[in-house]
């Protein structure tokens, strides 16, 4: 599981001293157990799929921080972030391309927007950005 992975990430990066490392890694373990705490309240259990979107919204918060920091010139804010970001990306599985989306939404039958979207949830939930998914379509 990648929560298993994040915390012998973490366990290096304590070894190694590497603070930066470690503080994104307790952000998204911090996040796995409210999930999970959340989750067992409904009788169920986190997994990869919950894992992917965890990272993916915590990467997004870090580009909105980065954007921030970038717009008042603090650089050594903004490396920090990118840093973290990359070590996050890593956890996250290859995005498709807008190609390979595009192909996809060539093969279906129903091309309305709904289900369009409702296919991309349903099967390639983490795998593609939902947004890249309504571009594409826009532009067919």
């Amino acid at each position: 599981m990648i929560i298993d992975d994040i915390k012998k990430a973490n366990i290096e990066a304590m070894k190694q001293k590497d603070t930066r490392a470690r503080a994104i890694y307790s952000v998204i373990m911090n996040k796995h157990l409210l999930a999970t705490v959340d989750a067992r309240t409904n009788g169920k259990e986190v997994e990869d799929a919950d894992m992917v979107r965890i990272i993916s919204k915590t990467i997004k918060e870090l580009e909105e921080e980065r954007d921030n920091y970038a717009k008042v010139g603090n650089k050594e804010e903004v490396e920090n972030i990118e840093y973290e970001r990359k070590l996050l990306e890593k956890y996250l599985p290859k995005l498709l391309s807008r190609e390979e989306i595009k192909a996809i939404i060539m093969k279906l039958d129903d091309k309305t927007v709904p289900s369009v979207m409702r296919y991309f949830k349903t099967n390639y939930n983490g795998q593609v950005d939902m947004k890249e998914v309504s571009i594409v379509l826009k532009e067919i």
